[in-house]
């Protein structure tokens, strides 16, 4: 059976796990699915057609899934899906969907989300990733996992984030942030690879030269992007014939990214 705090109010029909734990002056709304080990600070609000899976921390006074800040909304049963292992601390804002979208917002796993943060309607997040206090990312933003977002970042809307990428504090990001690379100020621009944090995670030195190179090719040797396309397919077809399975795997998602539609990536 859920503990839950005598003064929380919890829907009926909401469904809770045996272990949950609900904290003070909590409330609860009736389309809510919160999976077992979940914790909620007091004071918070979680609401709309939002599920959480395993292990959840939710800090004092967040507000979970509430209707999206969107003009066009106009009621219908969108969600807001988080997965195991999150912490979201205080104050933080998570909306649910919209029909404009596919209608769910959602975030992965291993998450750690700090005080003040806002993640927009239709947001796609994915796992292992950190939101200092007060980052801020609007509608339909993608946050690749184990990126990293500084204190006080705002994102435009459908910016896309890439894997293991990092804003520095008070970056203003308008345009892609291609995975790896690292951006500060306002507007943001470009400035390297974020090594560190790549060792951290296993990257072995042939993957980090062959992101090095990479990144020159994409910023500093004046290709078009078409060209610096050309030039990192040519190089990848070099890594296979070679045998190099780190380089393959660490620049085919560099690449993908590059190609795919956006918003322009981030000089």
């Amino acid at each position: 059976m859920a503990t839950i705090h005598a003064s929380a109010i919890v829907d009926s029909k909401a469904q809770l796990a045996d272990n949950v734990v609900i904290g003070p002056y909590a409330v609860i709304g009736p389309h809510v699915t919160m999976g077992s080990g979940c914790t909620v600070g007091s004071h918070s609000v979680i609401e709309g057609h939002t599920t959480l899976g395993q292990d959840n921390r939710i800090g004092h006074f967040a507000a979970i899934g509430g209707e999206p800040q969107d003009m066009k909304y106009r009621g219908e049963p969108t969600q807001l899906i988080i997965g195991d292992r999150n912490t979201i601390r205080e104050f933080t804002t998570i909306h649910t969907g919209t029909a404009q979208d596919q209608g769910i917002t959602r975030i992965g796993n291993d998450n750690w989300i700090m005080a003040y943060v806002h993640i927009a309607h239709d947001c796609q997040i994915g796992n292992h990733t950190i939101f200092s206090s007060n980052a801020q990312i609007a509608g339909h933003v993608e946050v690749g996992d184990w990126a990293i977002l500084g204190g006080m970042s705002g994102v435009h809307q459908f910016v896309r984030i890439g894997a293991h990428a990092m804003t520095g504090a008070g970056t203003t990001l308008l345009q892609d942030l291609p995975p790896y690379v690292m951006a500060t100020g306002n507007p943001a621009g470009a400035h390297g690879i974020n090594t560190e944090g790549l060792k951290r995670r296993g990257f072995d030195e042939p993957a980090l030269l062959a992101l090095r190179r990479a990144y020159k090719t994409v910023y500093k040797t004046g290709h078009t992007l078409a060209e610096a396309l050309a030039q990192l397919e040519s190089d990848l077809q070099s890594a296979q014939a070679a045998g190099q399975s780190s380089v393959v795997a660490a620049l085919s998602p560099f690449k993908t990214f590059l190609a795919a539609p956006g918003r322009g990536i981030v000089r």
